[in-house]
């Protein structure tokens, strides 16, 4: 017998099946949309609790008799309307002596506390100074609780006016630099920072010590690498230690041509676009200039000796150079600011090094008495030692900074240059014994230097040249240039160079030219150096090397 039912059975219990998942389909559909519905219900709640919200927010501003003390100022009041003869005051210049003043200052909300609907807290930030700003409802102080809450409201960095009274606080300020308070009448919205900003100020200023007792205390706290950083950053500059930085570096360019004018160099500014050829087959940006082979010149070293064979003695340049080396190391750039100067020799290229002593000891001088703040500010995000120099500065020759790496267990080729690790091997040895981090090693193999390097006259494999190192790390260049055409030919032949395509150089020492010399250093290198840096885009606005081009 068939063990299968009969046919209308069959048909009675497939009919019966689909019945049952119909319903339980029928049955899913509706509680999914019973679900739909309950999200959307609760969505439009929230919506007209919302609009409720502002309606009464609005209607409470509207009738807030200060209404006129606070808000957004509209972009058309801001696009140089008028001048109104107000006076602002620099967040750095509130002291106590400032106690009871009626004052305008402008600045970034760096931190936003509400305490209460009647109370809260701004920290504006201008530059390295920041101030806490009061807010408390009072009809006396012509406060309301609308304009706490409109300040609370407030995205940070967003740019804000307040208008307020300088007090003195009951305690030490630790989150401040100022020392005083701002109890504020009025405030305004200049321009808002978007709600959410890429990076937290907060995260980007923290030390490493900072990491280590989070760390330590089982909590994490969010690091901002270097790649994050720099794209974007015109908000990392925003940090103390940025801040601090950049006027050191400005400081140093300052007193470099200080230094000179006062020795009676005269400033120059040498072409940055030269012929494609005019650097002697180096690394070299290449483009086209109106159809001919060009490229950005890799320092204005040429251009300073033409300049003193046209009379000048002493020049000096501070200015762009730009290198397409594939270095992608903590101390290359592809663009970086040199710092230069060449000047007429009488009798030794040590009068190349003499100037080199003098400005840089004025320098280190000048920094240290006049920076203390920037670099406590550095410091502390940064910690690093004071830079030890001598008043005199030290100069050791090439073949004793070779011996004293050899009895320290270096080796090093006695006709080759220096590797990486060698010189700060011999960083650490000059400061054991000399007490120094900053010194001048001098008379290097010929072989190891540019075609225009001066030979010794006593051997001609060693050379009139020198470099500077600072915490064991190179920062200048120099040397006495040759100043003969017969002599800078055979040199350029013999370092593979064709003469003619360097012709207007050579040929302008065919005219009469003095013995010199010179040197080159790079800024953002001195300045990474001098604070003991870790990175060289640390210490450059917005870096440029192999792999970066923007912003």
């Amino acid at each position: 017998m068939s063990s299968e039912p009969p046919p209308d059975a069959a048909a009675a219990v497939s009919s019966s099946a689909e019945d049952l998942a119909g319903e339980l389909s029928a049955a899913t559909i509706s509680k999914k949309q019973l679900k739909k519905d309950a999200k959307k219900a609760e969505k439009a709640g929230k919506a007209a609790q919302r609009q409720q919200q502002q309606q009464q927010t609005q209607e409470a501003d509207a009738d807030d008799p200060f209404a006129a003390n606070y808000g957004d100022v509209p972009v058309e009041e801001i696009q140089s309307k008028t001048i109104s003869g107000r006076v602002w005051t620099g967040i750095g210049d509130l002291d106590e002596a400032a106690a009871g003043r009626a004052v305008l200052i402008r600045g970034a909300a760096q931190a936003i506390r509400p305490v209460s609907k009647k109370m809260a807290f701004v920290v504006l930030r201008q530059s390295m100074s920041t101030v806490q700003c009061v807010l408390v409802a009072s009809a006396d102080a012509g406060v309301s609780t609308q304009m706490v809450r409109f300040a609370t409201s407030l995205s940070k960095e967003s740019i804000v006016d307040v208008e307020g009274v300088v007090s003195l606080p009951k305690e030490p300020l630790k989150a401040t630099t100022q020392q005083v308070e701002i109890q504020v009448r009025k405030i305004y919205c200049i321009n808002r920072a978007i709600p959410t900003l890429p990076i937290n100020l907060e995260d980007a200023s923290r030390s490493e010590a900072e990491f280590e007792k989070a760390e330590q205390a089982g909590e994490k706290l969010v690091r901002v690498g270097q790649d994050t950083r720099l794209n974007f950053r015109a908000i990392d500059l925003r940090t103390p230690a940025n801040q601090a930085i950049f006027r050191i570096q400005c400081q140093v360019e300052n007193k470099f041509r200080d230094f000179f004018l006062s020795k009676n160099f005269v400033g120059i500014h040498s072409p940055k676009l030269i012929s494609g050829s005019s650097e002697g087959g180096a690394a070299v940006f290449k483009l086209q200039y109106n159809g001919q082979p060009a490229c950005l010149a890799q320092s204005p070293q040429l251009y300073k000796q033409m300049a003193i064979c046209g009379g000048f003695e002493r020049v000096f340049e501070v200015g762009p150079v730009f290198r397409a080396e594939n270095s992608n190391t903590h101390r290359h750039l592809c663009e970086f600011v040199g710092l230069d100067a060449e000047m007429e020799i009488k009798e030794h290229y040590f009068e190349v090094c003499d100037i080199i002593d003098g400005l840089f000891v004025a320098i280190f001088k000048h920094l240290n008495e006049n920076c203390k703040k920037e670099l406590e500010t550095i410091n502390r995000q940064y910690p690093f030692e004071p830079l030890k120099y001598l008043e005199k500065t030290l100069k050791l020759t090439y073949e004793e900074g070779i011996q004293m790496l050899k009895e320290a267990g270096t080796e090093i080729e006695p006709m080759g240059d220096l590797n990486t690790e060698a010189e700060k091997k011999l960083g650490r040895l000059v400061k054991e014994k000399y007490g120094t981090e900053f010194f001048i090693l001098y008379r290097y193999p010929l072989a190891v230097r540019p075609f225009y390097t001066m030979p010794c006259y006593d051997n001609p494999a060693y050379s009139n040249s020198f470099d500077v190192f600072i915490r064991g790390e190179e920062i200048i260049s120099g040397a006495q240039r040759i100043h003969t055409p017969e002599l800078l030919t055979k040199r350029a032949t013999e370092c593979g160079i064709d003469a003619s395509t360097i012709a207007s150089y050579i040929e302008s020492f065919s005219y009469g030219a003095p013995p010199h010399g010179g040197f080159g250093v790079g800024l953002e290198r001195v300045v990474m150096l001098f604070c003991a840096l870790n990175n060289i885009r640390k210490t450059s606005l917005f870096p440029r090397d192999p792999q970066r081009l923007v912003p």
